[in-house]
């Protein structure tokens, strides 16, 4: 299989949440279906399948984390020498050109994409035109809105 590109900060918030996972909620939901056994009849039990539930949910998302985390290759933007340009994990000030507003981005592996904080995937469209360029550089992106242009006014390896 393929390694998965992953930010420094996006691998040590998996292994939290995984940390948090098997330490806390796993032996929550263990002791609620121990609870929920000891009210009898379980074919009737909402307590009992509510936990049953909660608990396939945690053992997939912790099956999940640990296959991510299994195919992760780590990257530390903080070490990067790109020279400039725009790489994995770069965080890249642009000016979209026809309405003069600054974006500011941070280029991440799939799972750490959030648009809302600025973190955009590597697979995004954006991010597969802006990298390769580096600082002063304008950037041409065909959108189902339209066209759009940016110009990159800083490249930073954070």
């Amino acid at each position: 299989m393929n390694k998965v590109p992953l930010t420094a900060r996006g691998a040590a918030n998996l292994q939290d949440e995984l940390k948090q996972l098997k330490t806390v909620e796993r032996p929550k939901v263990i002791k609620a279906i121990a609870e929920a056994r000891e009210h009898g009849d379980l074919k009737e039990n909402a307590e009992y399948h509510a936990a049953r539930e909660q608990q396939s949910f945690i053992e997939g998302r912790i099956k999940d984390i640990e296959g991510k985390l299994s195919h992760a290759q780590i990257i530390d933007v903080t070490k990067l020498d790109a020279g400039g340009k725009v790489v994995f994990g770069a965080t890249v000030v642009v000016l979209e050109l026809d309405n003069d507003e600054e974006f500011t981005y941070q280029i991440v592996g799939d799972d750490e994409a959030d648009i809302k904080h600025g973190l955009i995937s590597v697979s995004s469209p954006i991010a597969r035109a802006l990298i390769g360029k580096q600082e002063g550089d304008d950037v041409f992106l065909n959108t189902p809105g339209g066209d759009r242009e940016f110009e990159i006014l800083e490249v930073r390896y954070e």
